[in-house]
């Protein structure tokens, strides 16, 4: 019955959709067709007007000239009808006017052909362009292309992974939305041809939801999304101690800016929120100088008065790629940090309860450390059992930004 209500809610919703389009488009156009005829018609206006105006002058001359030449011919039968003396005065007065009008002057009428003839072309063609891109447009999909795959869980931030399951399908890019569960408005989170990507600024204890959709290869337009997957994370988001000179913070605090402040130290995380048995994540937005002091790593407990986390109960990587245990530099060495790099730590605990002494420490740890591809395991004695542990990180010059998950 779950089923059977899936398909008739997709059904139902995939109806509305297509006519809202439909109706959207319907208007759409009427409002282009209705602009175009306004165009057209002011062209029709103008044409008029500017045609018409030589004309209607042409027109008006001609008539004053005819009306000049009634009141001459009116005035002159006047004037041979009078008296001697005053025929004589009216003659006179009419000569004179007569020689100062020019009667035999027109001005030039254009030709029949000359004149414009307005008419619309109209061409029908238009129909068939428009009929044929109509009948193209839009498709139903019963499946979509891609679907979500896995939701994994992190300390402030959800891993998405998806797979096609449409052999058939060539996907150019993919396009993942989320959403909180009670809201309305899914956000575009990632666009790319990658097949998995950690949402971050995800709350604790709160549900999201996940939808993914593809774009075909050489293709406009997407297609349908996928069915939408409700994921949270349990786990509490980690955040940089605040109020520490020589480093600014985001506003959930989970990154770190190097600033120009003269500062020595380490900055911690406020907690210690890393739990053996997950991955943490170091991901570096942007360089400084390096200095072979510098520091990424946890450690089993903040300790002041130490300018890195080189030292004892710590692990770390330097920017140049060294790696230090409890504080000795190691013999292996990853590639060196630059803008982009992913540093993660994933620790396990090894054993548990008294080793031998002559270890130096009572509680191992396997801890593994991976950059840029390569990856360095190594044990970590540490003088007493921690389930969670302090993660931080020291950089002597500033423009260092890191982002922890």
């Amino acid at each position: 019955s779950f089923l059977n209500f899936s398909i008739n809610y997709s059904a139902s919703q995939t109806r509305d959709v297509l006519k809202q389009h439909f109706n959207d488009l319907k208007g759409t156009l009427g409002k282009l067709l209705d602009e175009r005829l306004v165009t057209l018609l002011q062209e029709v206006d103008t044409i008029e007007q500017e045609t018409i105006k030589p004309l209607d002058d042409c027109q008006k001359l001609i008539e004053h000239g005819v009306n000049t030449a009634e009141d001459l011919v009116r005035e002159g039968e006047i004037a041979i009808l009078g008296g001697i003396e005053e025929q004589n005065e009216k003659l006179w007065s009419f000569t004179k006017k007569a020689s100062h009008i020019q009667l035999d002057s027109l001005p030039e009428v254009p030709l029949l052909v000359d004149v414009p003839c307005l008419s619309a072309q109209l061409d029908d063609s238009i129909l068939n362009i428009v009929k044929d891109h109509i009948f193209k447009h839009g498709t139903v999909a019963s499946r979509p292309p891609v679907q979500i795959e896995e939701l994994i869980e992190k300390p402030g931030g959800i891993i998405v992974r998806w797979c096609k399951v449409d052999d058939d399908f060539t996907a150019q890019d993919y396009r993942l939305q989320f959403r909180k569960c009670s809201s309305n408005h899914f956000e575009d989170v990632y666009v790319g041809s990658e097949t998995e990507f950690i949402v971050l600024h995800i709350d604790p204890n709160v549900d999201y939801q996940f939808r993914v959709c593809a774009r075909g290869d050489g293709r406009q337009e997407w297609s349908p999304w996928s069915v939408p997957q409700i994921g949270h994370s349990t786990l509490v988001p980690h955040e940089w101690t605040t109020g520490f000179e020589g480093y600014s913070l985001s506003s959930r605090r989970n990154i770190a800016l190097r600033n120009d402040s003269e500062s020595s130290g380490v900055l911690y995380s406020s907690a210690p929120t890393y739990i053996c048995g997950q991955t943490l994540t170091f991901r570096v937005e942007t360089v400084g100088q390096p200095d072979r002091r510098d520091s990424i790593g946890v450690c089993a407990e903040k300790q002041n008065g130490y300018d890195s986390l080189q030292r004892d109960q710590a692990v770390c990587i330097s920017t140049n790629g060294a790696v230090f245990v409890n504080g000795k530099e190691m013999t292996n060495q990853l590639p060196a940090v630059t803008s982009g790099s992913t540093v993660t730590f994933d620790i396990e605990a090894v054993t548990l309860g008294t080793t031998n002494n002559n270890e130096g420490g009572n509680f191992k740890l396997r801890v593994t450390i991976s950059s840029n591809n390569r990856e360095v395991v190594f044990d970590w004695l540490l003088d007493q059992s921690c389930g969670s542990l302090y993660f931080g990180c020291s950089f002597f010059y500033p423009g260092w930004k890191v982002l922890v998950f």
